[in-house]
C-alpha cells in the first residue's frame, strides 16, 4: 500500500490562492491505483488550522471533520479528514474516482474551498509479447530464417486505457518506432526478412492517464544461409602421396559445422577425417586412406538448411591411366612426336615424359620441345639419330596411383626406305601393266575368234553348214557354193538349209522322188539365206 500525494503521483498544476477571505479556493488533479492510500489535500496554504472542514464528491457529502486531532476512524471507514482538512482514502477503489469538493472554516469566519479530481488508474500490468515463427535459444533469444513472413503481437492490460508501441533496436537504427496504437493488443508483421531486421524489438505500454510505462524487449536473431552449395577443391602437397582437400562455404550466420568424411551412399556414414565450427575447413590425407572409386564429401549443417535441403560438395577419386600408342618410327635427322593422352585422373595427375630403362627427366631445350593441349602431353625430339632410339616413358602420378604408358621409338637411315620405296613402285608398275593386258585380250575376244575361223576357211575349198533337226542327230552335209566377192573385199556365203526327215515315212517319199525332185523341193520349201562374214 502507499500514500498518494498531489506532488509524488503527478505533476499538474496547482492553481490555488491563499486568502483570508471568503470564495478563495484552489483545484488538484491526482490519480492514485487500486489498494493505495490517497491524499486529497485541501488548505495547504498557510499554518491555520480550519476549525471545521467538509468534503464533496459529486454534489454529495461524503465526511466532516476538523478542529482537534482526530480520533481513529473504525475499521470499516475509509475515508477521514486529517486535522489539516486533507481527506484520507484508504485504499482505494475504482468507486472513489470522481470530483471532490471541500470547505474550510478558518478562523475569522473566513472560508476556504478547494476541488480535487480523483482518478483511478492502473497498469500497465500482464504486459507479453509473442514473435513467430521462430526458435527459442537456452538464454530466451528467439531465432528466424531469412524470407520468412514474421508476425509481432504485444498485448498488456491497462486503466483507464494505454498505448502500446512496438520499437526496433538494431546495427543500423537506435529505437525506432515501427507501430503504435491504443488498446489492448497490437500487431505487427514483416514479410520476407531479411538479415538486416536483426535486432531488439521491444513492446513499450503505457498507461494514458498515470503515464506510467512497461517495456519488454527480445532479442531476434536471422539466420541462414547461401543459395549455393559448398565449394569443394584440391592442392597438391609436397609429397606426391599426400594431398589436402579444401571445403568452403561463405556467407552463413552463424558460422556453419563443415565436415569431411568418406561418402557411404544416400545418407553417408562413413569414416569422418574433420570436422569443425568454420566457413573453410582443410584435410590432408596420404594414399594409404585413398582407393580408386572412393567418394569424398563436404557436408555443412546448419539451423537454417531445411530438411530435405542440405547441402553438399563432393568427388570420386580415380588413378590415372596414360593413353598413347606403344610404337614409334622415324628417320634419321627428321623429328617425331610422341603423344601421350591422360583425362581420367581426379584429383588430376602430374604427368611427364622421361627417357630410357631408369626414366630420366627429359629437360626441354634444342632437343626435346614439350608441349600440352588441354589432357594431351606431346614430347617432339628434333633431329633423331640413332642415339635417340629406344623406349620412353608417359608417366602420370596423383595421390592415389602412378600410371605409365611404355613407347618405343626405332629410328631408321634413309637408304633403307629407298629400297623398300623402288620395290613398291616396280610391284606396282607390274600389277598395272597385267591389268591393262587382261583388260584388252577381254576387250578382243570376238575378234580374235572370228580371225582364227576365218584362217580355217581359206585352207578349205568350200564352206559346210550343218543343222541337225532330228532326233537320231544325223548330219546332212552339201558343199556350199561361195558366192563371187561384193565390192567391200568380203566373202558372202550362199547357206542352204536342208531339212532332214525324222520318220520312215518321210524317208520312203524322199526315195520315190527323183534326185533333180528333191533338189527342187528343198530349194522351194526353205529360203535362202545369206552370211556375210
Amino acid at each position: 500500500m502507499r500514500i498518494v500525494a498531489t506532488v509524488t503521483l503527478i505533476h499538474l498544476c496547482l492553481s490555488a490562492t491563499a486568502a483570508v477571505s471568503g470564495g478563495d479556493s484552489t483545484e488538484t488533479a491526482l490519480a492514485a491505483a487500486p489498494g493505495d492510500i490517497a491524499l486529497l489535500p485541501c488548505y495547504s496554504v498557510g499554518n491555520v488550522t480550519p476549525s471545521l472542514t467538509t468534503w464533496m464528491k459529486n454534489g454529495r457529502e461524503v465526511v466532516r471533520g476538523g478542529g482537534s486531532p482526530p480520533l481513529p476512524p473504525p475499521a470499516a471507514q475509509r475515508l477521514t479528514v486529517l486535522h489539516d482538512g486533507s481527506l484520507n482514502i484508504r485504499g482505494v477503489v475504482p468507486g472513489d474516482e470522481g470530483a471532490y469538493l471541500c470547505s474550510s472554516t478558518l478562523p475569522g469566519n473566513n472560508t476556504f474551498h478547494a476541488s480535487v479530481l480523483l482518478q483511478v488508474t492502473s497498469g500497465p500490468e500482464n504486459v507479453s509479447t509473442s514473435i513467430g515463427p521462430a526458435t527459442a535459444l537456452s538464454n530466451g533469444t528467439l531465432v528466424v530464417y531469412r524470407g520468412l513472413t514474421i508476425s509481432f503481437n504485444c498485448s498488456g492490460s491497462s486503466y483507464p486505457s494505454q498505448q502500446l508501441t512496438w520499437a526496433f533496436r538494431g546495427a543500423s537504427s537506435s529505437n525506432d518506432s515501427l507501430v503504435s496504437a491504443s488498446g489492448a493488443w497490437l500487431d505487427y508483421r514483416i514479410e520476407d526478412i531479411q538479415p538486416s531486421a536483426q535486432g531488439v524489438y521491444s513492446c513499450r505500454a503505457r498507461n494514458t492517464v498515470s503515464h506510467q510505462a512497461v517495456n519488454k524487449s527480445t532479442q531476434l536473431l536471422v539466420y541462414y544461409v547461401p543459395d549455393r552449395h559448398p565449394e569443394c577443391k584440391w592442392e597438391p602437397a609436397q609429397d606426391p602421396s599426400h594431398i589436402q582437400f579444401k571445403c568452403s562455404w561463405f556467407g552463413a550466420y552463424p558460422t556453419p559445422t563443415l565436415s569431411w568424411g568418406e561418402d557411404q551412399g544416400a545418407h553417408w556414414q562413413g569414416r569422418v577425417y574433420a570436422t569443425e565450427v568454420t566457413d573453410s575447413l582443410s584435410v590432408t590425407l596420404n594414399r594409404s586412406l585413398l582407393s580408386d572409386g572412393q567418394t569424398l564429401r563436404c557436408t555443412p549443417q546448419h539451423l537454417a538448411l531445411a530438411p530435405g535441403k542440405e547441402k553438399s560438395c563432393w568427388f570420386t577419386l580415380k588413378p590415372p591411366y596414360p593413353q598413347g600408342e606403344p610404337m614409334a618410327t622415324a628417320l634419321e635427322a627428321t623429328s617425331v612426336t610422341l603423344t601421350c593422352t591422360e583425362a581420367t585422373s581426379i584429383p588430376p595427375a602430374n604427368t611427364t615424359w622421361r627417357k630410357g630403362l631408369e626414366q630420366d627427366n627429359i629437360v626441354p631445350g634444342s632437343k626435346y620441345v614439350l608441349s600440352e593441349e588441354g589432357p594431351v602431353l606431346k614430347l617432339t625430339i628434333l633431329n633423331v639419330s640413332k642415339d635417340d632410339e629406344g623406349v620412353y616413358f608417359c608417366r602420370s602420378e596423383n595421390p592415389l596411383a602412378v600410371r605409365e604408358l611404355e613407347v618405343y621409338l626405332t629410328v631408321k637411315a634413309s637408304s633403307e626406305y629407298t629400297g623398300a620405296i623402288i620395290g613398291i613402285f616396280i610391284a606396282a608398275l607390274i600389277v598395272g601393266s597385267a591389268v591393262i593386258i587382261a583388260k584388252t585380250v577381254y576387250s578382243s575376244r570376238h575378234r580374235i575368234c572370228l580371225g582364227s575361223g576365218f584362217g580355217q576357211m581359206e585352207e578349205d575349198r568350200g564352206d559346210v553348214l550343218s543343222l541337225v533337226e532330228s532326233d537320231d542327230e544325223q548330219i546332212f552335209q552339201d558343199a556350199v557354193p561361195r558366192l563371187p566377192p561384193i565390192t567391200n573385199g568380203r566373202q558372202t556365203t550362199l547357206v542352204q538349209i536342208h531339212r532332214i526327215p525324222s520318220s520312215d515315212h518321210e524317208d520312203a517319199e524322199t526315195a520315190e522322188t527323183s534326185p533333180e525332185q528333191q533338189e527342187d523341193t528343198v530349194q522351194t520349201e526353205e529360203p535362202v539365206d545369206l552370211v556375210t562374214f
